[in-house]
């Protein structure tokens, strides 16, 4: 069969140039410390920033939903399965984030894929950041709309994306626009740490008429008080965001928080809301507890701060050059796959998980190390991980030098 001859050419050439991709199992929750086949490990991958993960009171909470609900919502959001605990959670974020409605999806990827699909088209100009998220390049594409990517974390030149009506940007799909506009990006980006320089892009989508759409799935939590990038940066009635509930809050789940007409828009014509079984109730119930945790324990976010200022101050003084970035993401750049990968092994070694990440999640060249943080750590953990980062870059390869 040539299709599956084509699959196994694609496979050879993505284990030849360093990129092939393999999963690790844990046999313990998730944690700053897990249990995999080689023997424990200081875990550095993990996106569970405020170390909720495992909270007992969310297994409580979630226990006491299945006993309420049972396991699974059973059917979509408007056939059957909007549950009571749904809408209460729904309330619950709109109140936390500062929005008049929020709206819950199964998963980040498709609230976003919702998100742009169902509110932009064929006549719609999305000016996108290069380094959003795949679920957003896809949203994009699957939209139909006319997409330019300009220059990451440049207001200016999202605007003169948005100036631009010439077709020679190599960027655009779909036809002329009539005027509708959407500016997309991520509040924090996954893979850089970087935060997006949303007031700036708020000015400009309202002095230009445009939506601004944000995706905060790493910023939600962590942002300031934790209530995510709206409120954050105080962003105007017309910014709509997406969080997610598996990162921060320890959870699963997404939510879009926005006005009236951007919820109603998306209940109709949302095709992953549509088309999807609604998130099990008991997860709905065990985020809840979460969201009630992320407000009230606010040391988590003061706890994570200080791990990552003692992290960046560490390394540095290390010769460990790292990438400009005050969140919990912090990317050490090696540049060759290779390279990054045998530093990733290398300290799977010597007892700490990192994941290498290579293209094409980040640009060829770019390889790196992806440090995530948590509340959760210690400072004899972090510690460590400088010590073993700084004597395997320096038997490996000397990372390329990056601003931090």
């Amino acid at each position: 069969m040539r299709l599956l001859t084509k699959l196994a050419e694609r496979l050879a050439r993505r284990h030849a140039e360093d990129l092939y991709r393999q999963r690790i199992e844990l046999a313990t929750p998730q944690g700053p410390v897990v249990a995999t086949a080689a023997g424990a490990r200081v875990n550095f991958c993990a996106n569970d920033y405020l170390g909720l993960a495992a909270d007992p009171r969310l297994a409580e909470a979630m226990a006491r939903g299945v006993s309420r609900y049972g396991v699974g919502a059973g059917a979509s959001h408007l056939v059957a399965g909007h549950m009571t605990v749904h809408r209460e959670l729904e309330e619950r974020l709109a109140e936390f984030t500062g929005a008049p409605r929020a709206l819950l999806f199964s998963s980040g990827y498709m609230a976003n894929l919702g998100l742009v699909t169902a509110l932009a088209g064929r006549h719609t100009l999305v000016v996108a950041d290069r380094l959003n998220h795949a679920s957003l390049v896809d949203a994009g594409i699957l939209s139909r709309a006319r997409v330019r990517r300009y220059r990451h974390g440049d207001a200016a030149d999202a605007e003169r994306r948005l100036g631009d009506t010439g077709d020679d940007t190599g960027d655009d799909t779909g036809d002329d626009t009539g005027g509708e506009a959407m500016i997309v990006t991520d509040s924090v980006f996954s893979m850089d740490g970087h935060v997006a320089p949303l007031p700036e892009l708020d000015a400009l989508a309202a002095r230009r008429g445009a939506m601004l759409v944000v995706d905060d799935a790493h910023g939600f939590g962590v942002l300031g008080d934790g209530r995510g990038a709206r409120r954050h940066f105080n962003l105007s009635d017309g910014a709509v965001m997406m969080g997610t509930l598996g990162k921060a809050c320890g959870v699963y789940g997404a939510f879009v928080a926005a006005g009236e007409t951007v919820i109603e828009a998306l209940i109709q014509f949302a095709r992953p809301y549509i088309y999807t079984t609604a998130l099990p109730p008991a997860v709905a119930a065990a985020a809840l507890a979460a969201v009630d945790i992320v407000e009230r324990e606010g040391w988590r976010r003061q706890r994570l701060a200080y791990l990552v200022a003692r992290f960046r101050r560490r390394a540095r003084a290390a010769g460990i050059s790292l990438v400009a970035s005050e969140t919990p993401i912090q990317p050490v750049v090696v540049g060759d796959s290779a390279a990054a990968l045998e530093v990733s092994q290398k300290l799977d070694r010597v007892g700490f998980l990192v994941a290498a990440i290579r293209p094409p999640t980040v640009p060829r060249g770019s390889a790196r190390l992806r440090v995530t943080l948590s509340a959760a750590h210690d400072e004899r953990q972090v510690d460590a991980l400088v010590d073993a980062l700084a004597e395997v870059l320096n038997g490996v390869a000397a990372p390329e030098r990056a601003h931090g």
